[in-house]
């Protein structure tokens, strides 16, 4: 009886190979398992595409960021010049003020320096020509005989308190110029004036 299944079994295999079933169905298994094969390797695919989607789209959103961060500084940066605009402009009137002033207190330094120089020269002008007439006398008084020289010494004596007197005159005069000239530049305290004269 095991001979009889075993001849019918084989019976049916000789069938189905000469009849091409076989090779159907083998063939429709290997499909499938093909089919299998590229889904398995389609989500294979899929998966090792998700980590890369999710750094793209971070980088995305990253750079979308920076973008949007670079145009809020620059309309920061030119809120902010807007703002100082007229800041820098009153600056610049300021230190041309302090310019002006500096020049003006230089050229004011300037010509009372120049004055200065002038009554120098001038008193040095003075005191030379009251040397060289002190010269003059001595040599007169040395000619002069011996009488006439208490007259003489009389005489210069008068004029010469005559001409310390116009002296003191003259340096009262050219104080006065001094400190009104100073009073420009900068005020002098009474006490220091009071003392000169």
């Amino acid at each position: 009886m095991n001979k009889l299944v075993e001849f019918g079994r084989k019976a049916l295999f000789y069938v189905r190979v000469l009849s091409g079933y076989e090779e159907r169905k083998i063939r429709s298994f290997r499909l499938q398992l093909e089919q299998r094969v590229q889904q398995v390797q389609a989500r294979r695919a899929a998966i090792n595409k998700v980590p890369e989607q999710v750094i793209l789209s971070e980088v995305r959103r990253m750079v979308e960021e920076m973008q949007a961060l670079n145009k809020k500084l620059e309309e920061t940066e030119v809120a902010i010049e807007e703002y100082f605009k007229p800041l820098d402009k009153e600056a610049e009137i300021i230190m041309q003020m302090q310019l002006q002033r500096e020049e003006k207190t230089s050229e004011m330094m300037m010509s009372a320096l120049e004055q200065q120089a002038l009554l120098k020269n001038d008193e040095a002008g003075k005191t030379a020509d009251n040397a060289s007439t002190n010269l003059k006398e001595s040599e007169i008084m040395m000619k002069m005989p011996i009488g006439e020289e208490e007259n003489t010494l009389k005489e210069m004596m008068t004029a010469m308190q005559q001409q310390i007197l116009l002296e003191k005159a003259n340096a009262e005069n050219t104080d006065g110029v001094h400190q009104s000239e100073k009073s420009n530049i900068n005020p002098v305290p009474a006490s220091t004036t009071t003392s000169k004269g």
